[in-house]
């Protein structure tokens, strides 16, 4: 609608400047107009305006808003791969115990897996800040369904889960923490469907 009412001013314009062409063909004025022409063969007059430089002091409010985006950004940016990899790995170690009821043989598929991920992840992991812990677990939930105290539990105990709760808990989280795309987790929400269509991760 706006685009319309646009055309029709250029044309009242042009019309306008037309008849006062018209009224000092004497003079033979003329008035040079530059056109784009569409791949639809429309041609559109355009003009360039100069550049104008708009320069503000940033608040202290939209400082501070911009600071805690970009460090939960980077924070999801490092973490996501490791969430993605727990969630493969969960899902190749619930396929290799399926169907094995044998205690001992499923302890030894699981340290077994474990041994392998402190080979390929320990020292990046253990590198995290808190900070970043706990945007992992948040993760986590996202891309295995289960918080990681469900996990541990799962696979190590309810005694090992309860010991790595309380850890938490000293650094201000919570192994049981759920994912919230909708609430408090829109944030991480939003940064992870950019990363996904980044680098083509599948959702």
């Amino acid at each position: 609608m706006k685009k319309g009412f646009v055309y029709i001013m250029f044309f009242c314009l042009s019309g306008f400047t037309s008849l006062k062409a018209t009224a000092q063909t004497m003079n033979n004025d003329t008035i040079r107009v530059e056109a784009f022409i569409t791949p639809e063969g429309d041609t559109i007059p355009q003009s360039w305006l100069p550049t104008v430089e708009v320069i503000a002091i940033q608040s202290a409010r939209w400082k501070n808003y911009w600071r805690n985006w970009t460090r939960l950004r980077n924070a999801v940016y490092v973490t996501y791969p490791y969430a993605k990899t727990a969630s493969k790995l969960i899902t190749e170690v619930n396929n290799q115990l399926a169907g094995i009821s044998d205690e001992g043989q499923r302890k030894k598929i699981i340290k077994s897996r474990e041994k392998e991920m402190k080979r390929d992840f320990g020292d990046k992991v253990t590198s995290l800040s808190v900070y970043q812990g706990k945007v992992l677990m948040k993760l986590i939930n996202r891309e295995t369904g289960n918080n990681c105290y469900e996990i541990i539990k799962e696979y190590k105990g309810g005694f090992n889960a309860g010991f790595w709760q309380t850890v938490a808990f000293v650094f201000g989280s919570s192994l049981k923490q759920q994912y919230d795309p909708q609430g408090e987790d829109k944030d991480i929400e939003k940064i992870v469907l950019e990363l996904q269509k980044l680098y083509g991760y599948k959702g």
